[in-house]
């Protein structure tokens, strides 16, 4: 069998679903039905991958994510429901991997699965990041598309490199100004991050006004990804 994965949400159809679709796709699976179940299994049976279900009916999703990431750090992908913009911030800036809405289309979720399972099996401290036409060299600090030389300046390569090392991921608009800049007055400086996007997507984007790398998650953050 493949990854491992835990299944925590307190709907059995929903249970269900991902049970099939996982295993017809190679892996095995584990269910828990509550938070504290989920946090029990993730502490003693080391799964691969959690799917966290945040509408728990015992604790909060993100409660039940803060006691897991206490005893496990394997990836967490949430669901949520449409539109939860603030659920989908708190459970990303609490230390989720990426989030899925409900409904969500099992094609969908298994990418995520893919891109979450990729990025841990390549979280070694590697010198060059591929991520579609773009290579960035993190020990030189170059940046090239298609072989081609592009100049960025320091905070311009500085979100790239954020980006580009949690490729594939959602990045909040939090995690990224603490990165960049250091966390400091995130509140009254966050328009930054919009310019530098701007400006980041004028120099690796093929058209800047429809970018495919560099993606806006609304109302959350970024995305950089391999253009489908």
């Amino acid at each position: 069998m493949g990854a491992k994965i835990l299944i925590v949400d307190d709907e059995t159809q929903i249970r269900k679903l991902l049970r099939v679709t996982l295993e017809a796709h190679g892996f095995s699976t584990l269910e828990a039905p509550t938070g504290k179940e989920g946090v029990l299994q993730a502490s003693m049976m080391r799964p691969d991958l959690i799917i966290l279900d945040l509408g728990l009916p015992d604790m909060d999703g993100t409660e039940a994510l803060s006691q897991i990431r206490e005893w496990c750090s394997a990836p967490v992908i949430v669901l949520t429901v449409r539109d939860d913009e603030a659920g989908k911030v708190s459970a990303l800036d609490s230390g989720a991997d990426d989030y899925v809405t409900k409904p969500f289309g099992t094609g969908e979720l298994m990418a995520r699965i893919r891109v979450a399972l990729r990025h841990v099996s390549h979280q070694s401290d590697e010198p060059v990041v591929h991520v579609g036409p773009l290579t960035i060299d993190l020990v030189r600090r170059v940046v090239t598309r298609d072989g081609e030389p592009i100049k960025l300046t320091p905070i311009e390569y500085d979100l790239l490199k954020a980006l580009a090392t949690h490729a594939g991921r959602v990045m909040t608009h939090r995690q990224l100004f603490q990165q960049v800049w250091g966390g400091q007055n995130y509140e009254t400086a966050s328009h930054y991050l919009r310019v530098y996007v701007g400006h980041l997507r004028k120099k690796i984007e093929s058209d800047p006004t429809r970018p495919i790398l560099l993606t806006t998650e609304p109302g959350v953050g970024y995305r950089l990804t391999e253009p489908s």
